[in-house]
Protein backbone atom coordinates (compact mmCIF):
# COMPACT_ATOMS: atom_id res chain seq x y z
CA UNK A 1 0.00 0.00 0.00
CA UNK A 2 1.43 3.16 -0.76
CA UNK A 3 2.14 5.66 2.31
CA UNK A 4 0.48 9.04 1.94
CA UNK A 5 2.91 11.80 2.13
CA UNK A 6 2.61 13.96 4.91
CA UNK A 7 2.10 18.05 3.72
CA UNK A 8 4.04 20.43 5.77
CA UNK A 9 2.13 23.09 7.43
CA UNK A 10 2.21 26.76 7.03
CA UNK A 11 4.00 27.16 9.84
CA UNK A 12 6.88 24.15 9.15
CA UNK A 13 7.37 25.36 6.00
CA UNK A 14 8.80 29.43 6.58
CA UNK A 15 9.33 31.83 3.37
CA UNK A 16 12.74 31.73 2.04
CA UNK A 17 14.78 34.69 3.72
CA UNK A 18 16.38 36.17 0.67
CA UNK A 19 15.99 35.51 -3.00
CA UNK A 20 19.33 33.99 -4.30
CA UNK A 21 20.86 37.64 -5.17
CA UNK A 22 21.10 38.79 -1.15
CA UNK A 23 23.75 37.87 0.58
CA UNK A 24 23.91 34.66 3.41
CA UNK A 25 25.77 35.07 6.33
CA UNK A 26 26.93 31.64 6.10
CA UNK A 27 27.39 31.78 2.25
CA UNK A 28 31.44 30.41 0.96
CA UNK A 29 33.41 32.02 -0.99
CA UNK A 30 32.37 30.30 -4.78
CA UNK A 31 28.58 31.23 -3.51
CA UNK A 32 29.43 34.83 -2.64
CA UNK A 33 30.71 35.00 -6.32
CA UNK A 34 28.15 32.96 -7.74
CA UNK A 35 25.34 35.15 -6.17
CA UNK A 36 26.90 38.25 -6.97
CA UNK A 37 27.41 37.19 -10.77
CA UNK A 38 23.57 36.29 -11.02
CA UNK A 39 22.66 39.12 -9.51
CA UNK A 40 24.73 41.36 -12.05
CA UNK A 41 22.58 39.31 -14.63
CA UNK A 42 19.35 39.93 -12.97
CA UNK A 43 19.42 43.58 -12.69
CA UNK A 44 21.31 43.95 -15.93
CA UNK A 45 25.01 45.28 -14.93
CA UNK A 46 25.74 42.14 -17.41
CA UNK A 47 23.86 43.18 -19.97
CA UNK A 48 22.24 40.38 -22.85
CA UNK A 49 24.77 39.11 -24.90
CA UNK A 50 27.90 39.93 -22.64
CA UNK A 51 30.74 37.98 -23.45
CA UNK A 52 31.83 36.16 -20.19
CA UNK A 53 35.82 36.18 -20.39
CA UNK A 54 37.08 34.08 -17.66
CA UNK A 55 40.41 36.35 -17.54
CA UNK A 56 38.16 39.59 -16.93
CA UNK A 57 35.87 38.03 -14.42
CA UNK A 58 38.85 37.04 -12.37
CA UNK A 59 39.67 40.10 -12.11
CA UNK A 60 36.36 41.63 -11.78
CA UNK A 61 35.05 39.36 -9.19
CA UNK A 62 38.44 37.90 -7.71
CA UNK A 63 37.55 34.69 -8.57
CA UNK A 64 39.78 31.69 -9.45
CA UNK A 65 38.70 30.44 -13.13
CA UNK A 66 37.76 27.07 -11.86
CA UNK A 67 35.52 28.64 -9.28
CA UNK A 68 34.08 30.55 -12.71
CA UNK A 69 33.31 27.66 -14.83
CA UNK A 70 31.84 26.58 -12.26
CA UNK A 71 29.68 29.29 -11.86
CA UNK A 72 29.10 29.65 -15.69
CA UNK A 73 28.20 25.52 -15.63
CA UNK A 74 25.63 26.86 -12.71
CA UNK A 75 23.91 29.65 -14.62
CA UNK A 76 23.87 27.53 -17.77
CA UNK A 77 21.76 25.08 -16.42
CA UNK A 78 19.44 27.67 -14.83
CA UNK A 79 19.32 29.60 -18.46
CA UNK A 80 20.92 33.22 -17.61
CA UNK A 81 24.44 32.04 -19.56
CA UNK A 82 24.76 30.57 -22.94
CA UNK A 83 27.40 28.40 -23.25
CA UNK A 84 29.12 28.78 -26.91
CA UNK A 85 31.07 25.46 -26.60
CA UNK A 86 34.91 26.72 -27.79
CA UNK A 87 33.86 30.07 -27.65
CA UNK A 88 32.91 30.37 -24.48
CA UNK A 89 30.35 31.92 -22.65
CA UNK A 90 27.83 34.54 -22.67
CA UNK A 91 24.90 36.33 -20.80
CA UNK A 92 21.56 34.75 -22.41
CA UNK A 93 19.60 37.14 -24.69
CA UNK A 94 16.41 38.10 -24.26
CA UNK A 95 13.20 38.41 -26.49
CA UNK A 96 9.73 38.93 -26.54
CA UNK A 97 8.59 35.44 -26.76
CA UNK A 98 11.28 34.20 -24.07
CA UNK A 99 9.10 37.03 -21.94
CA UNK A 100 6.18 35.59 -22.84
CA UNK A 101 7.04 31.87 -21.64
CA UNK A 102 8.31 33.04 -18.86
CA UNK A 103 5.19 34.86 -17.52
CA UNK A 104 3.14 32.13 -18.74
CA UNK A 105 5.04 29.68 -16.50
CA UNK A 106 5.18 31.92 -13.55
CA UNK A 107 1.01 32.62 -13.91
CA UNK A 108 0.89 28.90 -13.79
CA UNK A 109 3.37 28.40 -10.93
CA UNK A 110 2.00 30.75 -8.59
CA UNK A 111 -1.72 30.60 -9.25
CA UNK A 112 -1.23 27.23 -7.70
CA UNK A 113 0.63 27.63 -5.33
CA UNK A 114 -1.85 30.56 -4.39
CA UNK A 115 -4.52 28.16 -4.23
CA UNK A 116 -2.31 25.48 -2.20
CA UNK A 117 -0.94 28.16 0.18
CA UNK A 118 -4.65 29.62 1.28
CA UNK A 119 -5.88 26.29 1.77
CA UNK A 120 -2.80 25.86 4.74
CA UNK A 121 -2.59 29.16 5.53
CA UNK A 122 -2.26 30.21 9.69
CA UNK A 123 -2.29 33.26 11.41
CA UNK A 124 1.61 32.77 11.08
CA UNK A 125 1.08 32.64 7.61
CA UNK A 126 -0.71 35.95 7.73
CA UNK A 127 1.38 38.05 9.97
CA UNK A 128 4.37 37.13 6.91
CA UNK A 129 2.47 38.33 4.27
CA UNK A 130 1.00 41.67 6.09
CA UNK A 131 4.88 42.59 7.16
CA UNK A 132 5.86 41.77 3.36
CA UNK A 133 3.28 44.15 1.72
CA UNK A 134 3.87 46.64 4.61
CA UNK A 135 7.32 46.69 3.53
CA UNK A 136 6.51 46.21 -0.14
CA UNK A 137 4.17 49.67 -0.26
CA UNK A 138 6.55 51.83 1.76
CA UNK A 139 8.99 51.20 -0.83
CA UNK A 140 6.47 51.87 -3.81
CA UNK A 141 5.65 55.32 -2.00
CA UNK A 142 8.90 56.04 -2.64
CA UNK A 143 9.34 54.91 -6.48
CA UNK A 144 5.76 56.77 -6.96
CA UNK A 145 7.54 59.98 -5.73
CA UNK A 146 9.90 59.50 -8.30
CA UNK A 147 12.80 58.06 -6.23
CA UNK A 148 14.58 55.30 -8.41
CA UNK A 149 17.40 55.22 -5.64
CA UNK A 150 16.28 52.07 -3.79
CA UNK A 151 15.37 49.98 -7.07
CA UNK A 152 17.24 46.82 -6.12
CA UNK A 153 15.50 47.46 -2.07
CA UNK A 154 12.19 47.57 -4.07
CA UNK A 155 12.77 44.00 -6.10
CA UNK A 156 13.53 42.40 -2.62
CA UNK A 157 10.27 43.44 -1.04
CA UNK A 158 8.08 42.51 -4.03
CA UNK A 159 9.86 38.90 -4.22
CA UNK A 160 9.70 38.74 -0.69
CA UNK A 161 5.58 39.82 -0.50
CA UNK A 162 5.04 37.21 -3.55
CA UNK A 163 6.84 34.34 -1.48
CA UNK A 164 5.29 35.00 1.45
CA UNK A 165 1.88 34.80 -0.44
CA UNK A 166 2.40 31.26 -1.32
CA UNK A 167 4.98 29.91 1.62
CA UNK A 168 1.85 27.73 2.99
CA UNK A 169 1.81 25.92 0.22
CA UNK A 170 3.34 22.97 1.30
CA UNK A 171 6.14 22.48 -1.13
CA UNK A 172 9.57 23.61 -1.07
CA UNK A 173 9.68 21.89 -4.60
CA UNK A 174 6.60 24.22 -5.61
CA UNK A 175 8.65 27.51 -4.11
CA UNK A 176 11.91 26.97 -5.47
CA UNK A 177 10.69 26.21 -9.07
CA UNK A 178 8.39 29.90 -8.91
CA UNK A 179 11.52 31.86 -7.33
CA UNK A 180 13.21 30.42 -10.47
CA UNK A 181 10.45 31.64 -12.65
CA UNK A 182 10.24 35.23 -10.69
CA UNK A 183 13.93 35.85 -11.63
CA UNK A 184 13.95 35.35 -14.77
CA UNK A 185 10.52 37.73 -15.09
CA UNK A 186 12.62 40.50 -12.50
CA UNK A 187 15.07 40.18 -15.35
CA UNK A 188 13.41 41.73 -17.57
CA UNK A 189 11.57 44.03 -15.93
CA UNK A 190 14.79 45.30 -14.86
CA UNK A 191 16.47 45.63 -18.40
CA UNK A 192 12.95 48.04 -19.53
CA UNK A 193 13.41 49.45 -15.80
CA UNK A 194 9.59 48.95 -15.75
CA UNK A 195 7.95 50.49 -12.75
CA UNK A 196 4.05 50.51 -13.41
CA UNK A 197 3.00 52.68 -10.42
CA UNK A 198 -0.31 53.02 -8.83
CA UNK A 199 -1.72 49.97 -10.88
CA UNK A 200 0.84 47.50 -9.39
CA UNK A 201 0.41 48.96 -6.10
CA UNK A 202 -3.50 48.58 -6.79
CA UNK A 203 -2.91 45.18 -7.05
CA UNK A 204 -0.62 43.95 -4.92
CA UNK A 205 -3.02 45.53 -2.32
CA UNK A 206 -5.90 43.58 -3.75
CA UNK A 207 -4.00 40.32 -3.55
CA UNK A 208 -3.39 41.28 0.17
CA UNK A 209 -7.22 41.69 1.02
CA UNK A 210 -7.26 38.60 -1.11
CA UNK A 211 -5.08 36.71 1.24
CA UNK A 212 -7.08 37.59 4.19
CA UNK A 213 -9.88 36.28 2.79
CA UNK A 214 -8.84 33.47 1.22
CA UNK A 215 -10.05 34.68 -1.84
CA UNK A 216 -8.04 32.21 -4.24
CA UNK A 217 -10.25 32.85 -6.91
CA UNK A 218 -9.80 36.97 -7.12
CA UNK A 219 -6.22 36.32 -6.20
CA UNK A 220 -5.62 34.36 -9.18
CA UNK A 221 -7.34 36.84 -11.79
CA UNK A 222 -5.41 39.53 -10.05
CA UNK A 223 -2.13 37.73 -10.61
CA UNK A 224 -2.85 36.67 -13.99
CA UNK A 225 -3.68 40.74 -14.24
CA UNK A 226 -0.59 41.38 -12.39
CA UNK A 227 1.82 39.75 -14.61
CA UNK A 228 0.04 40.35 -18.04
CA UNK A 229 0.33 44.13 -17.26
CA UNK A 230 3.85 43.75 -15.99
CA UNK A 231 4.50 41.92 -19.69
CA UNK A 232 2.95 44.75 -21.69
CA UNK A 233 4.52 47.94 -19.42
CA UNK A 234 8.07 46.18 -20.15
CA UNK A 235 7.50 45.75 -23.83
CA UNK A 236 6.15 49.55 -24.41
CA UNK A 237 9.27 50.69 -23.27
CA UNK A 238 10.61 49.39 -26.53
CA UNK A 239 13.93 47.89 -24.75
CA UNK A 240 13.02 44.34 -25.40
CA UNK A 241 12.54 43.22 -28.81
Amino acid sequence: MARSVKRKSAAELQPLAAPAFVHSPSETAGEKSYRIIRSDILFGRLPPGHKLKLDQLKADYSTSVSTLREILSRLSSEQLVLAEGQRGFEVAPVSIGNLREIAELRQLLECHALEQSFAGADVEWEGRVVSAHHKLAQMEMRMKRGDRSGTEQWKLYDWQFHQALISACGSKTLMETHAAAFDKYLRYQMIALSYRGDIAEKEHRQLLECALRRDTKTACDVLIRHVAGGVEHALATGTIR
